[in-house]
């Protein structure tokens, strides 16, 4: 059934649509990507793992003053942090300070090579430039609010017509004393950020290309890496669309395939049953299948985070379930046309067993419609398992498109966009990309052109 597809005139015309074949490279990456993660690649602990501080955010995006405020001093607290447990053990008869210095890491970066008496110059170094820095960013935050009162008080002043001379000129003696700052304040940030670096080099080779992916889409409100949770949900969302798509086709293709060959009460069933749970909003009859795993005899199993793997089952079950009702319709419609052909009607009269006629000669012809409704399903079921994921109802106890949406949404409000953002292109390439494979395949596939 297969080679017979790939060698149909339908699959050469797919092949010429360079868009739908560009979109299908796409789709292999992500599928060796999933591959990759599925054979350790990116592991959960690395999608938790801290690489930096809280939101750090992503390439190309400069970082504010205050931001950069906030971020330098994490990363002085973190290694003073370090440095006093180590002056602690240095104190210590036969103490180790430096298995205290090699305890901290952030992923692939550690604190620098050499003694603790070796880097203890560059720590205070770093310490006495933060405390300089923090008076002067004080000071700056103080002329900020000054001045903008100030401005604010010109603003009325001028609305009723009155004389603010007197204030331009603070404002401008404000605005004079904030430019005095600006350079000192730059050349501390740079004292402390240099001695950072002392301290906590970046890593270079592969183990410095491999810290740089990690933070190359910043980190998310625990400071882990949003670029391994982005990629490891590839994963998540291969499983689910695979496993829903696979099951739906199957059941929807047999169901509609033996409705319409067998007629009589198997089509009348089955009919019922399409009608049944078509009358039904998808979305809130997922949620009940979902909902129903979340009783406490099943809740042990299915939402236990030990158990990351059976935590999908719900979503396949959920999915399995209602996904299968449109590839019925679409198999039945063609096997009632099929089953007309002289082909199938030679077979029967030849005294071919009907379930032989149904496997053999008749499923096999709606070949096309399966990969169709394949990809369709595939899609489907990721949008479906990102809302409910979002929802509280989907993915537990691991990263997903979801997850990472639903935990990244109150960071919009504060203008961090990496989290969702990630998550969302990271869904709508792939979405898209299968939006136009399915596309193409019904062009190329469609009885009109063949």
């Amino acid at each position: 059934m297969i080679v017979k597809l790939i060698k149909s005139r339908g699959m050469r015309r797919f092949s010429r649509n360079r868009l739908a074949m560009f979109s299908l490279a796409v789709i292999i990456v992500y599928f060796l990507t999933a591959i990759a993660v599925m054979l350790g690649a990116v592991s959960r602990d690395d999608t938790k793992e801290r690489v930096g501080p809280n939101r750090l955010p992503g390439f190309l995006e400069p970082i504010g003053a205050e931001k950069r405020y906030d971020f330098d001093k994490w990363w002085v607290s973190e290694l003073t942090n370090v440095f006093e447990r180590a002056a602690r053990e240095n104190a210590r008869a036969g103490g180790d300070p430096r298995a205290v210095l090699d305890e901290f890491a952030l992923a692939e970066r550690t604190i620098a090579d050499g003694s603790y008496e070796d880097l203890k110059p560059a720590f205070d170094a770093m310490t006495e430039a933060w405390h300089e820095l923090d008076d002067v960013f004080a000071e700056q935050l103080d002329l900020d609010d000054e001045a903008f009162a100030i401005r604010d008080e010109i603003k009325e002043l001028q609305a009723e017509g009155e004389d603010v001379a007197d204030l331009q000129a603070e404002l401008e003696e404000v605005e004079a004393l904030l430019a005095e700052l600006a350079p000192r304040a730059e050349a501390l940030y740079q004292q402390v950020e240099a001695n950072i670096e002392k301290l906590l080099p970046m890593p270079s080779g592969f183990a410095g290309l491999v810290y740089s992916l990690r933070t190359m889409l910043g980190t998310d409100s625990k400071g882990a890496s949003i670029a391994a949770q982005a990629v490891y949900s590839i994963k998540i969302a291969f499983q689910v669309g695979f496993v829903t798509a696979l099951v739906a086709v199957l059941i929807g293709t047999i169901s509609g395939a033996a409705a319409a060959y067998f007629g009589g009460w198997v089509d009348h069933a089955v009919l019922w049953v399409v009608s049944t749970l078509s009358s039904i909003p998808y979305l809130v009859l997922l949620a009940v299948f979902v909902y129903a795993f979340q009783a406490p005899a099943l809740a042990e199993w299915f939402n236990n985070p030990e158990r990351p793997a059976l935590a999908l089952v719900p979503l396949y079950a959920a999915f399995g379930l209602t996904f299968w009702i449109g590839t019925c319709r679409v198999v039945r419609g063609e096997v009632l046309k099929i089953k007309e052909l002289e082909y199938v009607q030679a077979a029967t009269a030849l005294g071919f067993g009907r379930f032989y006629i149904l496997l053999r000669h008749i499923i096999p012809n709606t070949a096309h419609l399966m990969f169709i409704n394949f990809s369709l399903l595939f899609i489907g079921a990721i949008k479906s398992e990102v809302i409910l994921t979002f929802l509280g109802l989907g993915v537990k106890g691991q990263p997903s498109w979801g997850i990472m949406i639903s935990h990244g949404a109150d960071g919009v409000t504060n203008f961090f966009f990496w989290e969702v953002g990630a998550a969302t292109v990271f869904m709508f390439v792939l979405v898209l990309a299968f939006n136009i494979v399915s596309d193409a395949l019904q062009d190329a596939f469609d009885p009109k052109h063949v």
